[in-house]
């Protein structure tokens, strides 16, 4: 048996409830034990354990970020399972231990070349484990295509389709796709009978759209309020229809500059906190140290902490992390356990993880993130292991 580990003196959030001060018992990759720290010394753990001072700092589940096109000067569009593999070393710096590897729309050969890569990489991690694939298009809206590529957008096509699902070998966990296309509703209930989340985005669709998408089983949402139809008194499109439906989650990019504060506190006030997701949509060039900023092959500049494409000055992507995510949705008078909901057990749940993670609790896998009150990660842990201490 390995040894154990006792994560002690720490603000636990397990996802269910807030534990002032406690301890977490981990081991052979599950977490054993969560107690109050009064019961600890109870316990009688062996001689052998490793004791992990927290001194007060906050514990909660490891975060999943299920929307991320790459890290560290590394991105999925490389077609490269080792640049994979590098963005999943980077992100336990950052807290995260699971994450959807994000494609862009682009030609079908590099897009099928890219989820061979992403399917090469599972089961290889040597950081942050890959949840699944995340599938941005290619059956998006031409009207809504923000920064992908117009030309390689698609009609629904469901040979197509089937051959994504076959080069994926079920690792293709989440699509994004615009609900007003023809034949949508026959790809959404393929899709639904291979285990795929659908998610509506880059979408032009009617509110009309939205019902008849959701009807489909089209529930969750990418990037709310971006490359969407915009809220009309006459039309209240995709954005009125996610905002009127409790039952639809969507994901939101907490950076300040895709959606203003304010509308993510309106919001956090009128959808059920379950039903929100904190992505990071953040693209290659995120916390890259040299070298030319590329992200999907075309040259980018960063300002205001958001990256542009050089050549139209199109708001491009992000270079969020997952905790200052949880920072700003904090200093936007977010609770701290509603902001750490959104990065751990809602995304668990939604992407139908947490039977084994999204939360502190016996018997799940150890995924667990340390952050002091400053909102420095201490310690990442990924199936009892420790990938990241400072």
């Amino acid at each position: 048996m390995e040894q154990l580990l006792c994560l002690h003196n720490a603000e636990i959030y397990t996802g269910t409830m807030n534990i002032p001060s406690g301890a977490v018992i981990v081991g052979n990759g599950k977490i054993l034990d969560v107690v109050g720290s009064n019961r600890l010394v109870k316990l009688n753990l062996p001689e052998s354990t490793r004791f992990i001072d927290l001194k007060g700092s906050i514990l909660c589940p490891g975060f999943i970020d299920s929307h991320i096109h790459g890290f560290g000067g590394y991105e999925t569009s490389d077609a490269s399972d080792e640049s994979i593999l590098k963005i999943s070393e980077s992100l336990t710096e950052y807290g995260v231990t699971s994450f959807c590897p994000t494609i862009y729309t682009q030609e079908d050969r590099k897009f099928s070349a890219c989820i061979k890569a992403g399917v090469r990489a599972v089961g290889r991690e040597k950081g942050a484990r890959i949840i699944g694939l995340h599938l941005e298009g290619p059956f998006i809206s031409r009207l809504q295509s923000g920064a992908q590529d117009a030309s390689a957008l698609k009609e629904v096509d469901m040979e197509r389709m089937r051959s994504y699902e076959k080069i994926g070998k079920g690792k293709i966990t989440l699509i994004t796709v615009a609900p007003e296309l023809k034949n949508m509703r026959e790809l959404a209930i393929y899709c639904l009978k291979k285990g795929i989340i659908l998610s509506a985005g880059h979408t032009d669709a009617s509110y009309e759209n939205m019902l008849e998408g959701m009807q489909a089983g089209i529930m969750h949402s990418t990037h709310f309020f971006n490359a969407m139809r915009r809220l009309h008194h006459r039309d209240p499109g995709c954005i009125g229809a996610i905002l009127i439906h409790p039952e639809i989650s969507c994901e939101i990019i907490a950076d300040g500059h895709h959606v203003h504060p304010a509308l993510i506190k309106l919001l956090h006030r009128d959808k059920p906190l379950d039903k929100i997701v904190l992505v990071t949509d953040a693209l290659g060039p995120t916390m890259q140290s040299e070298g030319h900023l590329m992200a999907n092959g075309e040259p980018v500049y960063l300002e205001d902490e958001v990256f542009y494409r050089e050549s139209d000055n199109v708001m491009a992507g992000s270079s969020l992390t997952m905790i200052k995510g949880i920072e700003n949705l904090v200093s936007w008078g977010i609770p701290l356990s509603d902001a750490i909901a959104m990065a751990t057990t809602n995304p668990a749940r939604i992407l139908g993880l947490d039977k084994d993670r999204g939360l502190i609790m016996p018997g799940h896998s150890a995924d667990l993130t340390a952050f002091d009150e400053e909102f420095k990660i201490l310690l990442t842990i990924v199936e009892g292991k420790i990938e990241y201490e400072l």
